[in-house]
């Protein structure tokens, strides 16, 4: 099976289950993991703006797709041709079964259940002594956050944190006092690269707030990537924990 993948963690998760090059035909330039397998991949554009004719020549059984992260024109105009599986991440239950299907279809159950334990695993261990008030932030000038709709709101969930705006949905934009209420400001290194600049921009309002850089893939990126995040969200509780004591 030939097959085009239109979005970044669905890329990952299909090299993660076994699939080869061969198989993989097609990516966005946001495909990035695995690094080593993705250089042999044609690129057939962006999330938002596929090449349609890239797409064409390479002929593929069957594209994935996302309902948030692909444009819906592009995506009915590659279903006049091609086998196009949309999917719809927005908890971990959605991800469990993201998984699962993926598993049955390309004939690798046992792969995919093993992620989805592992999965699991991690976030149960992941886990805040008392709930921490948080803001994730994705998006700067004009600052813009994650309602409790979102994947990357679940996942704060999980592991202890209570999303300030957890009454909004989707991405609003807010201002920099509605962060008032937030014990913790949580810049994502994704979609917006924040960096350290960032962080001072926010002190200047905030400067008894714990402001901090977080890695995006971990929080945002479904299929497969929790897995490999334990050690990664362990170090952020402890962080939090550290400072809670302080």
């Amino acid at each position: 099976m030939k097959i085009v993948s239109l979005v970044p963690s669905i890329t990952e998760a299909l090299f993660d289950l076994g699939l080869t090059e061969n198989e993989v035909v097609g990516r966005t330039k946001f495909c990035i993991h695995p690094r080593d397998k993705i250089k042999n991949v044609a690129v057939i554009g962006g999330t938002k703006n596929i090449n349609i004719e890239k797409i064409k020549a390479l002929q593929p059984d069957l594209i994935l797709a996302n309902k948030e992260e692909n444009v819906k024109d592009q995506v009915e105009a590659l279903m006049n041709d091609f086998k196009v599986t949309v999917t719809n991440v927005e908890t971990i239950e959605d991800n469990y079964y993201l998984l699962k299907n993926l598993g049955k279809l390309l004939g690798k159950e046992d792969k995919a259940q093993l992620f989805n334990l592992k999965i699991y695993e991690v976030l149960n261990q992941a886990k805040l002594d008392r709930p921490v008030k948080a803001a994730y932030l994705i998006w700067n000038n004009p600052y813009m956050t994650i309602g409790s709709d979102t994947f990357i709101h679940k996942i704060l969930s999980e592991i202890g944190f209570e999303n300030v705006f957890r009454d909004k949905t989707r991405y609003p934009q807010i201002s920099t006092e509605d962060l008032a209420a937030a014990d913790v400001i949580m810049l994502s290194s994704e979609p917006f690269p924040f960096k350290e600049k960032h962080v001072e921009e926010l002190r200047a309002f905030y400067p008894d707030k714990k402001i901090m850089i977080v890695d995006g893939e971990a929080f945002s990126w479904y299929g497969t990537h929790i897995a490999k995040c334990e050690n990664y969200f362990k170090e952020l509780i402890a962080e939090i924990h550290a400072i809670q004591q302080s």
